[in-house]
């Protein structure tokens, strides 16, 4: 009689127990339980067949009915539904033709009580005392066993990370290699007990039928005639089977023998729980991934737990499943969200995710520093729908490569392009509006120009926000007072008038910053893509994921970023200097701007910066908030022109009256004058010749007024 297909199946499931990852740990879950609920049916049904041979041995007297019952109950066998056993027809023949055969004897008289003691009652009284409660027992170490792994677990996912005490971390990570390498075994023995089973159960329910049927057989001797040669041979045939399926379970016993040792020695580096990532490096390629992580979740205002599930993708989800659960619920999108390393009650490995939307995040712990850099790397690879190609971990390898070459250029490549960038003089105008979309520059021009005429390539990137306490920032000029100030991102109010107090324009988005690098060109949105691509690639490549979080205030002075504990500015841009702005052309959460500032040498060179930011799926918004800004700072600098160029002509316009008044006084004056005289020269006409006319003192003092005003404003004009 042939094999059963289930011991394949078995040693697949134990094939599963390579240290490989847990790529397999699922199915080895779902394996375990689809075994243990055949082990509890085998129970069930030979708990039934040892009732009904024991039926023979206690009554002689109802040997008939009890044969009617075993045959009954064999005929029966091929209604039975096990998990792993399937359709053998070979089988259910076999014990089909001994309930014909047990249904025929069932009128004999009596059979020797101590052949069925020998034959039929100790093979499966042997099967159901010893192997099925090993089984049994096996199951209630292995539950030990775990459970002292978990509880070794949770005590090193306590270990601190500040105030770390090697005695105590020493003595931590040898309870988790104890508990771990003691689970380990006692799984891979219970799973050898559960694919000898399988053989076992054959033989528990052939051995007997058979020893029952050879007790019968020389019971009644005397009546062989009745036995055919072709039962003999039938009983003989299914006694070599059996003999062939010992030795099928015995090959395969050694063979697994074999395979737990081979696991045990490979294995060994693997029970601790934060292995040496140079011998083990991550794998940043991946796009699905699985393994247990602590969650955290708040129980209060200011408490929390952390809960250890296992969590594992699926397509675009991330899914986890609770010990016991049949399947895995879902936790998160993860198209499009945002992961990133954070710092949790001083908990090391943890790391953020956070939806699309900013409406859902969880913050999850994982075992090493291993698995901890692959979930990120998996998220962000998930994140981007690489998921989604035909071969998404080749995808993910390009992308990783592309991302690599982006930030190490070969120098002949920059040899080979330099005789290509554009000079100054004939580099084409360009002009700028205020919104991505509309940017305007020459697209052909700008087509013809390489990467590197935009950004450098060995251009340094700065990936954290430096206070302007500390260090000056580009565009930002230090005042006195202002540097390190507290500032209310709504307007401040108080003795000291904000500068931004007046602007009429105040909107706040809260931003990560990725990045900031000088660039050469500042005249089109693709020096922005640039900028996004080699600064998410060098953050990729150098395993950068923390982000500092901020708030951007948008007025239409300038750009502020905001702390959003200490309300201190931290950089300030002035608008006016920001003279470029995009959001990357697929993933709207990115957005950039670059800031052009002057160098402060003799030559009055200026550079420009470009800034990378991450926001809540509002890069657009903030690219409008900035485009309407400048547009109020731009008719707000045309009212004050205009507002200065009236003033100016209302000065003139005065000043011009007031010459003319002036000019209309010393006319009237010219005339009196030129009357006097006249009179004067009357009276000395009438008087004759030794008189004289004396002038009042007040008219000689006018006319010597008048011809010196009228010096004056000869000279002015």
């Amino acid at each position: 009689m042939p094999g059963v297909d289930a011991p394949s199946v078995l040693v697949g499931m134990l094939q599963a127990l390579r240290p490989q990852g847990h790529q397999m740990l699922i199915k080895t879950r779902s394996l375990l339980g689809v075994f243990e609920e055949d082990a509890a049916a085998i129970s069930r049904y030979v708990s039934q067949l040892y009732q009904a041979m024991h039926r023979i041995y206690d009554a002689q007297n109802e040997l008939s009915a009890a044969t009617h019952l075993t045959s009954k109950l064999l005929k029966e066998y091929e209604k039975q539904r096990f998990p792993l056993w399937g359709d053998d027809e070979v089988m259910n023949s076999t014990l089909q033709q001994f309930a014909k055969v047990i249904d025929e004897l069932s009128s004999c008289h009596a059979v020797l009580s101590t052949q069925l003691a020998d034959a039929m009652m100790f093979p499966i009284t042997q099967f159901k005392e010893r192997d099925l409660k090993e089984i049994l027992t096996l199951k209630e170490v292995f539950q030990i066993s775990s459970n002292d792994h978990d509880t070794a677990i949770n005590r090193y996912s306590r270990l601190s990370k500040k105030r770390e005490n090697e005695k105590v971390k020493y003595e931590v990570m040898e309870d988790v290699y104890t508990s771990r390498k003691k689970q380990h075994q006692t799984m891979m023995h219970y799973f050898c007990a559960l694919n000898t089973l399988q053989y076992k159960k054959k033989i528990a329910m052939l051995e007997p039928l058979l020893g029952y049927m050879q007790a019968q057989i020389s019971f009644f001797k005397m009546g062989s005639e009745n036995l055919s040669e072709q039962l003999e041979q039938f009983l003989t045939n299914i006694g070599t089977s059996v003999q062939e399926v010992r030795k099928e379970m015995d090959r395969e016993v050694e063979i697994m023998q074999q395979t737990i040792e081979d696991l045990e020695i490979a294995s060994d580096p693997l029970y601790l729980p934060d292995p040496d990532t140079t011998k083990f490096p991550s794998q940043r390629n991946l796009t699905r991934k699985a393994g247990y992580l602590n969650a955290r979740s708040k129980t209060g205002l200011v408490s929390s737990s952390w809960d250890r599930q296992f969590y594992f993708t699926q397509g675009g989800n991330l899914m986890s499943q609770a010990r016991g659960d049949v399947a895995g619920g879902l936790v998160m999108d993860l198209d499009n969200c945002s992961v990133m390393a954070v710092d949790c009650e001083d908990r090391r490995y943890c790391f953020q995710i956070t939806s699309f939307d900013g409406k859902k995040s969880s913050i999850l712990q994982a075992e090493s520093k291993k698995d901890y850099e692959e979930w990120i790397c998996t998220i962000n690879n998930i994140s981007k729908q690489i998921y989604l190609s035909e071969n998404p971990e080749e995808m993910a390898a390009r992308v990783n490569q592309s991302a690599l070459e982006a930030v190490t250029p070969s120098p002949s490549f920059q040899q080979r392009h330099e005789s290509m960038r554009p000079t100054p003089q004939t580099r084409p105008p360009t002009t700028r509006t205020s919104s991505t979309g509309s940017i305007g520059s020459d697209s052909a021009s700008l087509s013809a120009l390489s990467l590197d005429s935009l950004v450098a390539p060995d251009t340094p990137i700065q990936f954290d926000i430096i206070s302007p306490v500390s260090e000056d920032q580009p565009g930002q000029a230090k005042t006195s007072g202002q540097a390190g100030r507290r500032t209310n991102p709504f307007g401040e109010s108080g003795g000291t008038k904000s500068e931004t107090e007046d602007s009429i324009l105040h909107q706040l988005f809260i931003v990560r910053f990725l990045g900031s690098m000088e660039v050469k060109s500042d005249e089109s949105s693709d020096v922005v893509y640039e900028t996004m691509r080699q600064i998410l690639a060098a953050r990729a490549i150098h395993n950068i994921f923390r982000m500092t979080e901020s708030h951007l205030l948008v007025t239409c002075d300038c750009l502020k970023l905001i702390d959003p504990q200490t309300q201190v500015t931290r950089l300030r841009f002035p608008l006016p200097n920001v003279v470029l702005y995009a959001t990357h052309q697929e993933n709207k959460r990115l957005f950039g701007f670059v800031l052009r500032t002057s160098t402060g040498r003799a030559d009055s060179r200026s550079t420009s910066v470009c800034y990378i930011f991450e926001s809540n799926n509002e890069g657009e918004k903030i690219c409008d908030s900035v485009g309407i800004a400048k547009q109020i700072a731009f008719h707000t600098e045309l009212d004050r022109r205009t507002s200065e160029k009236q003033k100016e002509i209302d000065k003139v316009k005065e000043k011009q009256q007031k010459e003319l008044s002036k000019q209309k006084q010393i006319e009237k004056d010219l005339e009196e004058q030129s009357r006097l005289i006249a009179a004067s020269s009357r009276s000395s006409q009438s008087v004759g010749e030794g008189q004289f006319v004396v002038l009042s003192s007040s008219q000689s003092e006018d006319s010597d007024l008048g011809e010196d005003g009228k010096k004056k404003k000869e000279s002015e004009a």
